[in-house]
């Protein structure tokens, strides 16, 4: 192997080390149910029209989204009853429960309006 063909490899190879060090530096924190429900609780706050959309930075309202991750949230805390720990089961239905009521507020809006 001739010095240029070694060195093009330890470039290759440093350059593909970077590239891995690079992903791992930008790869989601751990997962875990806490952070599962509410990255839910994000999304359904997207519907309400209340974050903006990541790569438009508009905001958009969609309330029939925002009920269906509401009622998946709903699911989840059924299906997982007497499973969680007594932190994850406040988080859930304190989350559940403000949710709820947002979009109780959110259609009493929409029913006034003209």
């Amino acid at each position: 192997m001739s010095t240029e063909t070694k060195n093009t490899a330890t470039e290759d190879t440093k350059t593909a080390k970077e590239q891995a060090s690079n992903r791992q530096n930008t790869l989601p924190p751990d997962i875990n149910f806490a952070s599962f429900v509410l990255s839910l609780s994000s999304s359904a706050l997207y519907h309400f029209g209340e974050i903006p959309d990541p790569i438009t930075n508009k905001m958009q309202r969609n309330l029939i989204m925002a009920k269906q991750t509401i009622d998946i949230l709903g699911i989840l805390k059924e299906k997982t009853a007497g499973n969680l720990t007594k932190e994850e089961e406040a988080l859930l239905s304190n989350l559940l429960y403000d949710l709820r009521m947002r979009y109780v507020r959110e259609t009493e809006k929409d029913r006034i309006a003209p």
